[in-house]
């Protein structure tokens, strides 16, 4: 067999913990229902570019910074981005993966989170913290696809790595990973109540001087 797969795309996903935390999950999820119902700036931006739902992306897009419960979910992540970081095997020595944005998003049936992409970042993700049944799917799109010209379509039972267009399942208390070039959507869906999620990116900078002690000194 002389057929290899190359130049793989990979996106990870996996629980935030191994033991769910109900009381943390709560929490997050009453300070993200606060966060939409307060934001007058967020609420006018999400008018103009998020029809039908709210995000904080044109507002509060460092939650991490200003909330300790984002804190606290960031902290969570970073463990997940570092293995994430490791499965792609770029050559981090001397520098750090550091969470650069951290906004929300409350999206009820109907609302779109059209195709895109986040550029200025590394790794980008998205943490899920209600998900109704039958919320939308994050969708990805073959990064070749502009590429393919005159090929013919895939076959309808062509295996996931090969198609135009993947689908996850958004699953509560699930991190999904991805490399901040690859572009995705969130189709519409029709489900009851609103599914709520916080997006993040992560970008690679120098690490942080050692103190005189030899430790790296502490970077929030």
């Amino acid at each position: 067999m002389a057929t290899k797969a190359l130049f793989p795309t990979l996106v990870y996903r996996a629980p935030l913990r191994p033991k769910p935390s109900p009381r943390f999950d709560q929490n997050l999820s009453d300070e993200c229902q606060a966060l939409a119902l307060s934001d007058v700036a967020g609420q006018r931006w999400s008018e103009r570019h998020y029809l039908g739902g709210y995000t904080s992306y044109g507002s509060l897009d460092r939650l991490h910074l200003v909330s300790s419960l984002f804190g606290r979910l960031r902290r969570g992540i970073d463990p997940h981005v570092q293995r994430f970081a490791r499965a792609l095997h770029y050559d981090l020595a001397g520098r750090e993966l550091v969470m650069t944005d951290c906004w929300l998003n409350v999206m009820p049936a109907g609302v779109v989170h059209s195709l895109h992409l986040h550029p200025s970042s590394f790794i980008s993700g998205t943490y899920y913290v209600a998900v109704p049944k039958g919320a939308g799917a994050i969708k990805f799109e073959d990064p070749r696809l502009s590429s393919l010209m005159a090929a013919p379509p895939r076959r309808a039972d062509a295996p996931q790595a090969v198609r135009a267009f993947v689908e996850l399942p958004a699953q509560a208390g699930d991190v999904v990973l991805f490399e901040s070039w690859l572009r995705h959507e969130v189709p519409p869906a029709r489900y009851k109540g609103d599914r709520v999620s916080i997006s993040f990116n992560y970008a690679w900078v120098p690490a942080p001087p050692r103190t005189s002690r030899g430790r790296r000194r502490v970077r929030e």
